[in-house]
């Protein structure tokens, strides 16, 4: 699987040991940065992996900051990408199963490596579920394209959401 990798100067060591732990498992990895643990604002590097991911140059994005939130803002802001920061090892894979994420975003502060590694093989390897989850996936995409509108008006425009008997 091609993968790129990203961290702000908080997840750069981490970042590292991340690269290093992809190659193992054979990914062919793209290093976006930073190189050094010198300050850098985390949404040029958020932007870079979620550029990648848009444009089918890699498959999936890992990104890593502090938190992993403000990394996680950014890369939302790009179409076509649904990043999330997972803590544990559920929500990494409910993140690929339920809602097919392509940018996993992690904390440098708050995460154990083992607990980071384990995390990062179930992403990987935790497929898309399709079916009613796909469903909801691509209303997320019209979302991009169609944003709800901003006018005063109080009733609904954009129409009531659909009733579903699944879960």
């Amino acid at each position: 699987m091609r993968v790129a990798v990203g961290a702000d100067h908080r997840g750069f060591q981490t970042k590292e040991k991340i690269v290093a732990l992809l190659k193992r498992m054979h990914h062919d990895v793209t290093d976006v940065g930073t190189f050094s643990a010198e300050s850098v604002d985390y949404p040029d590097i958020a932007a870079e992996v979620a550029r990648l991911v848009r444009c089918g140059d890699v498959d999936r994005g890992i990104l890593i900051c502090g938190s992993g939130l403000g990394m996680c803002i950014a890369a939302n802001k790009v179409p076509g990408v649904r990043a999330a920061p997972c803590h544990d090892d559920l929500t990494a894979e409910m993140s690929r199963r339920h809602n097919d994420l392509n940018v996993l975003c992690l904390s440098a502060d708050m995460l154990g490596e083992k607990l980071i590694d384990r995390m990062i093989e179930i992403w990987l390897t935790t497929p898309f579920e399709g079916g009613r989850h796909e469903r909801r996936v691509k209303k997320i995409a019209q979302l991009e394209k169609n944003p709800p509108d901003c006018g005063n008006n109080t009733e609904k425009t954009a129409g009531a959401p659909e009733a579903s008997s699944d879960a």
